[in-house]
């Protein structure tokens, strides 16, 4: 057998690592797939919010310096350290926010260190609901939940815009109503 025109036979080592990299099951990261990502204007929407819960729990943790506690700065200043750095790890968490429409399912993602993958049959949907915050709506951006029967599967899309969010929404809906399952 010329190498040009070589195969690979059964029982051989490259036939069964074809094998095992053709059988991987669900792979939640195959090329052949396109994750959607939400808006970058979610970003400065996070960082305030992360902003003003920030300043209220660091001025909290100052109370008992403000109180008398001499070392009672170690905890505003300690919260104020874990916000700043929550505010420097913000582009990237949001970046690692995605969902994917695939056949049969909804498939969302989200985290850096601790990434959450959750799967939502299109049939087991029951809610989909577009909200807005005031600060998210100055930055014409929505969220979008999706509620099932299981009280711990709601998934929240934060950082939609508008006419994406709408779009999905109907979409969802629709394909949703043609694949009840179980109701």
């Amino acid at each position: 057998m010329s190498d040009e025109t070589e195969q690979t036979q059964p029982g051989t080592s490259s036939a069964l690592t074809e094998l095992s990299a053709r059988s991987e099951p669900h792979s939640l990261t195959r090329p052949e797939t396109e994750w959607q990502r939400v808006s970058p204007r979610y970003i400065p929407v996070d960082m305030i919010g992360t902003l003003i819960f920030g300043a209220i729990a660091t001025t909290a943790g100052f109370l008992p310096f403000w109180f008398g506690w001499q070392e009672g700065w170690f905890i505003g200043a300690g919260l104020a350290l874990i916000f700043i750095i929550t505010l420097a790890l913000t582009p990237r968490r949001v970046r690692a926010i995605g969902y994917l429409l695939r056949d049969d399912d909804l498939l969302f993602r989200r985290g850096i260190m601790f990434q959450r993958f959750v799967a939502v049959p299109y049939g087991r949907m029951q809610l989909v609901d577009i909200s807005r915050g005031p600060i998210a709506r100055a930055f014409g951006l929505a969220e979008l939940k999706f509620v099932t029967a299981a009280a711990s599967s709601g998934v929240l899309i934060p950082g939609l815009p508008l006419a994406e969010a709408e779009r999905l929404r109907d979409h969802l809906v629709a394909v949703a109503e043609t694949r009840r399952a179980g109701l």
